[in-house]
């Protein structure tokens, strides 16, 4: 098994690949309740590079926000696309802090196209880890590369509170939990886009959860300047939402 993501990732781009992408957002729903009196906005950062844990937390800190960081525990410290993945120690710092240690699987499985017997035992293995560094009960969790199947749905929805993928979105009463829409800060157009839906989840009083990789000054394709993520967060405090991590976020638009 191998515990570099990306590198050596393929979408599965069959016609069953697509047809099961399609359809698997009409089951094994959990639908959101929201009546929000101002927008919610997550910020959050998949797989934990370091360059994340350290400017990433101290955009957020510096404004008196916090964020969630899904971590796949079988890349602490190893080297990747995106530079350094966060050690343990680098992870548990954030804690303290206010941060949410939240989960992925912990090899970055595909649990599009991994069986229900892999999943629950990827994440049971990376659950198992994050207990060990000390990192208490993870109440949400990101599909890796967002690839979702009903199996997944189905092991993972009575376990979080929340399940998150990467199809660009609000959520508002009636969106699935179970396959959460999130918006990346990612790419040369990734601040632009954000901050689109940054305004669209002021007007309609949504929730909007933002994501992102690295944060570097010469990010990956993934990431995004340190700069790129203070003018969002700067933009969603002058826009007075409630900018909340998405344990919290799910709490208040769970049943």
């Amino acid at each position: 098994m191998t515990l570099e993501p990306f590198a050596a990732y393929s979408a599965d781009r069959s016609l069953k690949g697509k047809l099961r992408r399609r359809l698997v957002r009409l089951v094994e729903r959990r639908p959101a309740r929201v009546a929000l009196e101002q927008a919610m906005v997550s910020f959050s950062f998949d797989d934990a590079p370091a360059s994340a844990v350290a400017a990433g937390a101290e955009a957020l800190e510096a404004r008196g926000a916090r964020g969630s960081y899904f971590i796949s525990a079988g890349l602490a410290g190893r080297e990747g696309p995106m530079g350094r993945y966060a050690t343990r120690d680098e992870v548990m710092a954030l804690a303290p802090a206010g941060h949410e240690i939240a989960c992925h699987t912990f090899s970055h499985l595909d649990c599009g196209q991994a069986g229900r017997a892999a999943i629950e035992a990827d994440v049971a293995r990376n659950h198992e880890a994050l207990a060990a560094w000390g990192a208490g009960e993870a109440t949400t969790f990101a599909y890796p590369y967002g690839d979702v199947s009903r199996a997944a749905k189905a092991a993972l929805g009575a376990r979080y509170g929340l399940l998150r993928g990467l199809s660009a979105g609000l959520i508002e009463t009636g969106t699935d939990l179970n396959q959460a829409p999130a918006v990346g800060i990612e790419g040369p157009e990734g601040e632009r886009k954000a901050m689109a839906w940054l305004g669209r989840a002021m007007a309609r009083k949504a929730w909007l959860i933002l994501y992102t990789h690295d944060v570097a000054e010469t990010p990956s394709a993934w990431g995004c300047t340190p700069a790129a993520l203070g003018r969002l967060i700067d933009a969603a405090v002058a826009g007075g939402c409630d900018i909340v991590t998405v344990a919290e976020g799910a709490r208040r638009v769970g049943r």
